[in-house]
């Protein structure tokens, strides 16, 4: 593992920088009234929330903001391992030698005698190691429901994919695509449409599944593509939000009100935030 080790000239300030955070954080456990009253339920929310923000800062490239993220992550894991300390689950240490000896395990292409030259081998020696080695039982292990819809959805396909049930290439979930589609108008022409302003098509509507089926197929066809769906949806939103904003600018800066213009000149306005002018 030595290829792999910190430099000998860091050694010694990632030590001092971990402990003093260890230090940190024992005494803010056991001096800040927030913090004594925290469990490890409380805080998890907070993690989301933290992990979030580091997605914001990579998606944006900023490279400072990514640092300071990241550090706020790194608090809440020493602080849930602390947490887990004083209940007896374990403690700071356990957690890094857990997660050091699991992935000596799973890269014993890096660590051992085995080959793996192409990053799917590699996914396939994790997906075999996991099954035969550390017992994960089923088709869909290790595929929490607290994940956002997107990358649940990703997940699932890809233990479905591990098992050989995917197809080879993009090009089969194109043509899914247009079928959800074509399947989604079906229903739409047999559906009433939702009445009053607080209507909408809920669980027991054809319209609602087909819908359900279509994003499916959407995340299935980035997953092919190798595009995190999360992080391209998300950023089709920002894109988005931009341009409406800047459309809202060029019809201040002529006088008119975004808002109150109909469709046909917003979309003007639109396409004019669109192509920069």
């Amino acid at each position: 593992m030595a290829g792999g080790s910190v430099p000998d000239s860091n050694q010694a300030r990632l030590a001092d920088a971990l402990l003093l955070l260890d230090a940190v954080v024992r005494r803010l456990r056991r001096e800040c009234p927030w913090d004594r009253e925290q469990d490890a339920g409380d805080i998890v929310s907070h993690t989301l929330e933290e992990t979030y923000e580091l997605i914001d800062a990579v998606h944006a490239g900023s490279g400072a903001e990514v640092t300071g993220e990241l550090g706020d992550l790194l608090f809440h894991v020493f602080f849930l391992s602390l947490i887990a300390e004083e209940r007896g689950w374990g403690d700071l240490v356990r957690v890094a030698a857990g997660v050091t000896e699991k992935l000596v395990r799973r890269h014993p292409h890096v660590f051992g005698q085995a080959e793996a030259n192409t990053a799917a081998e590699v996914v396939e020696r994790w997906e075999q190691i996991k099954r035969e080695r550390e017992g994960r039982e089923g088709i869909f292990h290790d595929t929490p429901g607290s994940l956002p819809a997107a990358l649940f959805a990703r997940r699932t396909q890809s233990r479905a994919a591990a098992v050989g049930f995917d197809w080879d290439r993009p090009e089969p979930v194109f043509a899914k695509i247009g079928e959800e589609i074509a399947e989604l108008r079906a229903a739409l022409a047999v559906e009433a449409p939702p009445e009053g302003a607080g209507g909408g098509r809920g669980p027991g509507t054809e319209a609602y599944h087909e819908v359900g089926d279509l994003l499916f197929a959407a995340v299935n066809l980035a997953r092919k593509l190798q595009v995190d769906p999360e992080l391209a949806l998300r950023s089709a939103a920002d894109r988005f939000r931009g341009r409406v904003e800047r459309a809202e600018a060029l019809a201040r800066e002529n006088g008119d009100d975004f808002a109150g213009l109909p469709l046909e000149r917003q979309e003007e306005y639109y396409q004019r935030a669109k192509s920069g002018l």
